[in-house]
């Protein structure tokens, strides 16, 4: 059924009245916040229609109105309005992602802290599986039957091994596997360590021992391993502060399931769709998790460098301002792509805002 244009009114009313007190909506309150000239007893009528098409839900039969996860999905899609960021919000925003060029192994921690801050909510902040390299190769000789195989990655971290070997090797057959390894084998990924190139390596170093495949499998392990993405959560306590996470086993349920990195990994949002849209909405019930079924998670995707996607989001009570949240995390996911993404903050991007997707109090 089509909506007509004052239910859509009273529908909005309802939504952003209930987002900002936290309790049921009467008909009174409906007519002065959408501003109708219609009585009391029309508007009643309006809801009492709303509610049995299921946008909305009367929590006691002498209560007002709340929305339904039907009904925030419908003012979420038709009915809201973009916002824009204060100034003194941007400059936050701005300031904190700017001062982490300095350190950016704690970029995505900070902007997850950032985000729960601007918006009172449990931050996520995802990255999705970068492909290590070796940049350089070390293999040191210890004995005739020792020798330990020490990579520096591509994200500037040392992996080493020591192996043991049942039988003798020299020193000059170290040195040459190092140089052979270096030659060939930095900068790749794992799937381009193929066993024709380990062949080759060993003919070349005129290995009849394995010590090639030895390293080689070493490589391709660690690399294996280092691939995956990485989840962050920052603030759960926060949920506590909000009259829907009263209930102390609703709320240790909700954070127990967000302490889990393959929950946050797994979270229904996180998937590309392949939509246009820079901010995606997954709404109570819409949650696939049980835990989250009373919850809406809000994600935004970034450009995380080298071909790879990040997201940074939030999770809270269905009862949210998604239009703030939204152009929140928009703005931050913005900063975090010309960051990331490019290497480097460009000229004025300390005063750059983005058109439709801002907001302002």
């Amino acid at each position: 059924m089509e909506l007509s244009e004052r239910k859509k009114k009273v529908l909005a009313a309802v939504v952003e009245e209930y987002i900002r007190t936290a309790e049921p909506v009467g008909s009174k309150t409906v007519v002065a916040a959408a501003g109708l000239t219609c009585s009391s007893a029309t508007i009643r009528n309006e809801l009492s229609e709303l509610t049995s098409l299921g946008y909305l839900e009367q929590p006691h039969t002498s209560a007002g109105r709340i929305p339904a996860a039907q009904g925030y999905r419908f003012y979420v899609n038709e009915l809201m309005e973009q916002r824009r960021l204060s100034d003194e919000e941007t400059d936050t925003i701005n300031d904190r992602l700017n001062h982490r060029l300095e350190k950016p192994e704690q970029l995505m921690g900070d902007a997850g802290r950032l985000v729960g801050q601007l918006t009172g909510y449990p931050a996520v902040a995802l990255s999705g599986p970068r492909a290590l390299t070796v940049t350089r190769f070390d293999l040191l000789y210890v004995d005739a039957n020792t020798f330990i195989i020490v990579l520096l990655l591509s994200n500037s971290t040392v992996r080493n091994k020591l192996v043991k070997l049942p039988f003798s090797v020299d020193s000059t057959l170290i040195t040459k596997l190092s140089a052979l390894f270096n030659a060939g084998f930095t900068n790749l990924t794992d799937s381009e360590i193929t066993p024709v190139l380990i062949s080759a390596t060993e003919r070349a170093a005129r290995d009849n021992m394995g010590l090639t495949s030895i390293v080689a499998a070493f490589v391709i392990e660690v690399l294996n391993s280092g691939s995956s993405g990485e989840a962050m959560i920052t603030g759960e306590s926060s949920l506590l502060q909000h009259p829907e996470f009263r209930d102390p086993d609703k709320a240790h349920r909700v954070i127990s399931y967000l302490s889990d990195s393959e929950h946050l990994m797994s979270l229904p949002a996180t998937t590309v769709n392949g939509g246009s849209s820079k901010v995606r909405m997954i709404i109570g019930p819409e949650n696939l998790a049980e835990e989250l079924k009373d919850s809406s998670v809000i994600m935004a995707e970034y450009d995380a460098g080298e071909g790879q996607r990040g997201l940074i989001g939030v999770v809270g009570p269905t009862r949210m301002d998604y239009s703030a949240v939204a152009a929140k995390l928009s703005y931050v996911a913005e900063g975090l792509s010309r960051l990331l993404g490019s290497g480097e903050a460009p000229a004025g991007f300390g005063k750059m805002i983005l058109k439709g997707d801002t907001i302002d109090e």
